[in-house]
């Protein structure tokens, strides 16, 4: 087998495995797991800059910015499903009690 296909098999792996422990976690887990991987997600991020900082050729600094703009993407709408997911559990207020002699609208 070519290097190629032994690298796509793999890929290819590890996006099953990676769907079969994403479904078996609990509702519960969801935002301490998001808040680790947009964590992750902002190493990439920086990674990501370093290559397309780097680059030398058209082709290398137009992957690098790719990986900039979806590692980005990726980490902010992370946060954005995070904060609704917090958003949730927390307390809502009550509204203040009306006076008796108050009519409402």
């Amino acid at each position: 087998m070519t290097e190629s296909v032994v690298w796509l098999t793999i890929f290819v792996l590890s996006v099953f495995v990676g769907v079969e422990v994403i479904s078996k976690v609990s509702s519960t887990l969801h935002t301490p797991l998001m808040s680790g991987a947009n964590a992750i997600h902002g190493v990439i991020l920086i990674g990501a800059i370093l290559v397309a900082g780097t680059a030398d050729s058209t082709g290398a600094l137009v992957v690098g910015l790719t990986a900039v703009v979806l590692a980005t993407l990726n980490m902010v709408g992370g946060f954005v499903v995070t904060d609704r997911m917090l958003e949730m559990f927390s307390v809502r207020k009550k509204p203040a009690a009306r006076a008796e002699g108050e009519e409402s609208a």
